[in-house]
């Protein structure tokens, strides 16, 4: 029988291992954007594609692209990022179904646990774009926003892609939230919602403008890393 108190134990070094090739890996990262998205949403479909053209975008901008690692729309976004002048860096996960690490990634990182692999989303990034998706994506966004809400963290743009598919989250939060109290109208400020690649490139200029910060430098190119 396996001994609880000891597999607990040698836990805390599995997590502080994760932590520490987390923090080196991508310490001299520079500026990032995290994308995140449906593993679902294969070639062909509209978002896509749309995520293609986003990482390449914000990659020729100097902006390293971070995603979960897998196929969809995170294939999408590093495929992107691949034919930008950035890193293309996958955050993967070992789960049971779906997360298979796709090819376009130059900086590739395996965690076991989710909060590492989240602390990491976030730690790294300027900006989170949340295509459509699913209970990972929705896990993704909401903490984000109680992250942003609570000030536990910096502000930074978090930008909902896809107006006909977040409508109906959005409608529900405003008849149902809204009207019982349990948030404001001022929180519909902690995210914006567009459809075009150009309106993220847009609103993250406008978060630099407003905010300041390290910005990324356009002509670097990709650096060999490991």
């Amino acid at each position: 029988m396996e001994d609880l108190k000891t597999s607990e134990t040698w836990r805390v070094f599995r997590i502080q291992s994760e932590l520490v090739e987390g923090f080196e890996t991508l310490h001299d990262l520079g500026p990032a954007v995290t994308i995140f998205g449906s593993a679902r949403l294969s070639r062909g479909n509209k978002y896509y594609d749309d995520a293609i053209a986003l990482g390449t975008m914000l990659a020729d901008d100097g902006f390293a692209i971070i995603t979960g690692g897998g196929p969809g729309v995170m294939e999408g976004a590093n495929k992107g990022a691949k034919k930008g002048k950035s890193h293309s860096v996958g955050l993967n996960i070992e789960i049971p179904s779906e997360q298979v690490a796709n090819k376009y990634q130059d900086i590739s990182l395996s965690f076991r646990y989710f909060f590492i692999r989240k602390l990491m989303f976030i730690k790294y990034a300027i900006a989170f774009i949340i295509f459509p998706g699913g209970f990972g994506t929705m896990d993704e966004l909401f903490e984000a926003l109680t992250l942003s809400q609570t000030r536990r963290i910096r502000s930074f743009p978090i930008i909902l892609y896809g107006t006909e598919y977040w409508k109906g989250l959005i409608d529900w939060m405003k008849n149902t939230l809204v009207t019982n109290g349990t948030i404001s109208r001022e929180d519909f400020a902690l995210f914006s919602v567009v459809d075009k690649p150009e309106d993220v490139r847009f609103l993250i200029n406008e978060h630099y403008r407003v905010f300041g910060g390290m910005r990324p430098k356009p002509n670097n190119q990709r650096k060999t890393r490991k």
